[in-house]
């Protein structure tokens, strides 16, 4: 797990800086389904947690994954995908582990706890809430609109 150090004077990062394939992603960068109920609660769970402001957000639906990760993906794409500044990219339950280590403390003990399920078992769970995220946790007739206070942290 990369620790943040001098990465955070150029926090946040723009768009443009993120949208070409020579850019680099310079703060853990989570994509999110931006019309799901559930990934916008995993978002404010993380928002609430992250007092460093470690992490950086963009919704699946927004410009910057369509430059990171093309149109095809993000209309298909049906996982959180957390972006490392080093230019790793984790799907599905590997993404949730790392955040949850990313946040330190107790919910970095409670990643490694998921990490010890085997990532088969814990993708095979993952999948099965992701098919019906909708009808559980709701789907928004648009994305979040961020507050002043998450501006620099959500790009579009």
């Amino acid at each position: 797990m990369a620790g943040s150090t001098e990465q955070q004077a150029s926090y946040p990062p723009s768009a443009a800086d993120l949208g070409t394939t020579e850019a680099t992603v310079t703060a853990p960068l989570i994509l999110f389904d931006g019309v799901c109920g559930l990934c916008n609660f995993f978002v404010d769970f993380v928002l609430r947690r992250d007092p460093r402001g470690t992490f950086r957000f963009a919704p699946l639906q927004g410009e910057t994954a369509v430059e990171l990760l093309g149109e095809p993906t993000t209309e298909t794409l049906k996982s959180l995908v957390l972006i490392q500044p080093d230019g790793t990219r984790y799907r599905r339950s590997a993404a949730v582990v790392r955040v949850l280590w990313g946040l330190g403390g107790a919910w970095s003990a409670c990643g490694t706890l998921l990490w010890l399920v085997p990532l088969p078992i814990r993708d095979v769970a993952y999948r099965l809430v992701a098919t019906s995220r909708y009808r559980l946790f709701g789907q928004k007739s648009s994305c979040r609109m961020p507050t002043e206070e998450e501006k620099n942290r959500l790009l579009p």
